[in-house]
């Protein structure tokens, strides 16, 4: 009996955005540089292939400096950034670090940073503990950024009598959501001030509107992605407000939904910037064992960003 065809639409951009691949990059770098071990501090990127391989190669992954016991060894800060104590607490040490912040949340780290010496008070829009948020709101003395999640927190918040306001945001983040946030800010504060350029890093912008885009001919979405992955969860509830409500995050934990596959004609797939392809391919081809398929890839734009990794290790 022949296979039911399937047509997979394979969303383009998708998957390691350039600031992923130099924070791997680093921890590979640094390895060859230093040997094993190296400590990271945090998932590097939240996704747990990438995570697992580089233990294999010699990465130890820590919550806090304080757990890390043979301090002659090279600690590395993860792509999401690191409040301002930490780098100060490595010295305490007197351990070597190495930086894999994305250059794109240090330029949010920085603009903060500019704000708050001229006087403003910050309002940052993002996702309560993610740990770019904890990065963000550390770079700055307590009290002088406040965290706004919804658009409910905007009609609740104060600011205080005779302050400017600015706000800058996740680079991680729904931008339609934030889109709404951000003129319900703009409506309570007119004189809001706003980034240079905006926060939502490129990448997080391109995998959304590469999702939306074919989200509507989808009977379903599949997004590969960890389940702390802000970006990848955003993609999921992108998939289901563009039209297709049967949208889901295939993590590290999931089996292929093969009895809800077989009542589609057409499935989206798509992966957070935190999920190598091999997820993708392992996907599709656990897909192929029961159904034949026909792959269209849609692509939207060319990535060609690429970031240089510290000098140091080259």
């Amino acid at each position: 009996m022949k296979n039911k065809e399937i047509k997979i639409l394979l969303a383009a951009p998708r998957g390691f955005c350039a600031g992923v691949e130099r924070a791997i990059e680093i921890v590979k770098k640094s390895i060859d540089k230093y040997g094993a071990p190296v400590y990271v501090r945090h998932e590097i990127v939240h996704n747990k292939h990438v995570v697992d391989n580089l233990k294999k190669i010699g990465a130890i992954f820590v919550e806090e400096l304080s757990e890390i016991k043979d301090r002659s060894r090279p600690v590395i800060f993860s792509a999401h950034g690191v409040p301002k104590s930490i780098p100060i607490e490595a010295e305490d040490y007197k351990m070597e670090y190495i930086d894999a912040t994305c250059p794109l949340v240090s330029k949010v780290h920085r603009e903060a940073e500019n704000l708050h010496k001229a006087g403003y008070h910050i309002v940052l829009i993002g996702h309560l503990n993610h740990p770019e948020v904890i990065g963000t709101m550390g770079q700055l003395p307590k009290g002088s950024i406040d965290l706004i999640q919804t658009v409910k927190d905007v009609k609740n918040y104060n600011l205080k009598i005779g302050k400017k306001i600015a706000y800058v945001t996740q680079t991680t983040l729904s931008v339609d959501d934030t889109k709404n946030i951000i003129k319900a800010l703009k409506n309570r504060y007119p004189e809001l001030k706003e980034p240079f350029k905006e926060d939502i890093c490129y990448a997080t912008t391109n995998r959304q509107s590469a999702v939306k885009n074919i989200a509507k001919k989808c009977d379903m979405f599949f997004i590969l992605g960890s389940r702390n992955s802000s970006n990848s969860v955003r993609l999921v509830e992108v998939a289901q407000q563009s039209g297709c409500v049967n949208s889901e995050l295939i993590h590290s934990e999931s089996t292929v939904p093969f009895d809800k596959i077989k009542n589609c004609t057409t499935i989206g797939i798509s992966s957070g910037a935190s999920a190598p392809e091999i997820l993708v391919e392992d996907f599709i081809n656990k897909i192929k064992t029961k159904f034949d398929v026909n792959i269209n890839e849609v692509e939207i734009v060319k990535e060609d960003i690429n970031f240089k990794v510290p000098g140091k290790l080259n």
